[in-house]
């Protein structure tokens, strides 16, 4: 197999949880060799999720395997100035650092830009915070689901109505999207290296990406737009992009913006071409006004088949539609699977995410199963030219494990 794009490329990964180590992942997707970097003991705390209330059951840490695949571990104890001389040692070698600590919290661990970027004048620093860099939150702790999904107003839109109890994040819902665009910050730096042949500093945060997704709607208010009252499904506005449930309690969403041309297709599809002539629904204005009558008699029509003959009676017909999706869905997702959005760890049967970026001509490394704590601290030390005397020192100091 070919070199990946970034083979040789040096990138050490001192942040925990999903977005920042994500990002680092999508990294080494392509190639490069990631050292994660972890606190004895515990490691990552984001090893633990699955055991926490409400996680699916499985012998496998699945959470993981996902985010900290292809990589090797170290378990330093930045606390100590030894392992902070370690860390050091390592960044004078490398070509991008990712932390996910608060900007405090890199101060007193001996690892913020001010400190790092004199070790190596090329170095990519890449922080993610939850809430910027500068202000009087900028060392305030977030996840994806308060700074992301919460503060951007996405958990309030989605919805049905106002009365609606606000609605639940799933994990890592906002911290995979947050992952590419720090990627794409990475990227970014690189190339303006491969410019200038200089470092930088890069940054994005949770909150900054949950505006950003929420971008539509957050810019209409910013106009000072006026907003329609927020109606339940059953009250849309607009019958040809709304979702419905089918005879076997699936649900599926029709999104038809060209809505005069493909009008007629979507009466012949659900077999009620008299709809063609009712005089009720007889222009894209009228079904609008009328949307309640159309969504009802709709309601009727969807519940008389199961999801997969509604599949098969709508594709092909240049209608836009989609499947309201469920978990047991994705293993045996074909279309999935022949695109490479699911794929095989190395060695093995068990499926993986890959991550959603391809480039032609370039292959990508097979995920490899991601390391146990500190699996690869000698190893590490010893490509950073710690002798076997010098390593045995750092863990009897305990700073490294």
């Amino acid at each position: 197999m070919e070199d990946g794009i970034f083979e040789g490329l040096k990138v050490l990964d001192c942040a925990s949880f999903i977005a920042a180590p994500a990002a680092a992942t999508v990294l080494s997707d392509f190639g490069a060799k990631v050292i994660k970097i972890e606190p004895p003991g515990s490691g990552d705390p984001y090893r633990n999720l699955p055991n926490l209330p409400g996680y699916p059951h499985s012998e496998h840490n699945f959470a993981w395997l996902l985010e900290a695949r292809n990589k090797r571990s170290l378990a330093l104890d930045l606390s100590k100035p030894e392992g902070q001389a370690v860390l050091h040692r390592l960044v004078a070698e490398a070509d991008v650092f990712i932390t996910n600590f608060p900007p405090a919290v890199r101060g007193r661990l001996g690892i913020s830009h001010a400190e790092l970027a004199p070790l190596n004048p090329r170095l990519i620093y890449a922080s993610f915070t939850g809430y910027g860099e500068k202000g009087e939150e900028a060392n305030k702790p977030g996840f994806d689901s308060n700074a992301y999904w919460a503060r951007s107003g996405l958990m309030d839109l989605v919805r049905a109505d106002t009365d609606t109890t606000p609605a639940r994040s799933v994990a890592g819902m906002g911290d995979h999207p947050c992952a590419m665009a720090l990627y794409g910050a990475i990227v970014t730096a690189l190339y303006k290296r491969e410019r200038t042949g200089k470092g930088s500093h890069v940054s994005s945060n949770l909150m900054a990406n949950g505006v950003w997704a929420n971008g539509v709607l957050a810019q209409a208010k910013l106009c000072g737009a006026k907003f329609a009252e927020r109606r339940p499904r059953e009250h849309a506005l607009n019958a040809v992009t709304n979702h419905y449930k089918c005879r076997d309690g699936r649900w599926i969403i029709l999104s038809l913006l060209n809505e005069e041309r493909q009008w007629p297709a979507l009466t012949r599809c659900l077999g009620r071409e008299d709809l063609m002539a009712d005089a009720r629904f007889a222009t894209k204005p009228d079904r609008h006004k009328r949307s309640l009558e159309l969504i009802k008699i709709f309601d009727e029509i969807f519940a008389t088949r199961d999801l997969a003959e509604w599949r098969k009676r709508l594709d092909g017909n240049g209608l836009v539609f989609g499947v309201v999706g469920i978990l047991d869905d994705i293993p045996n997702d074909r279309q999935m699977i022949d695109n490479n959005v699911l794929v095989p760890f190395e060695g093995d049967t068990m499926l993986t995410v890959n991550s959603p970026i391809w480039v032609e001509g370039s292959q990508k490394s097979q995920p490899r199963h991601p390391p146990d704590l500190g699996e690869h601290s000698d190893e590490v030390l010893r490509e950073a030219g710690y002798d076997e005397a010098a390593i045995r020192q750092l863990r009897a100091t305990g700073a490294v494990a």
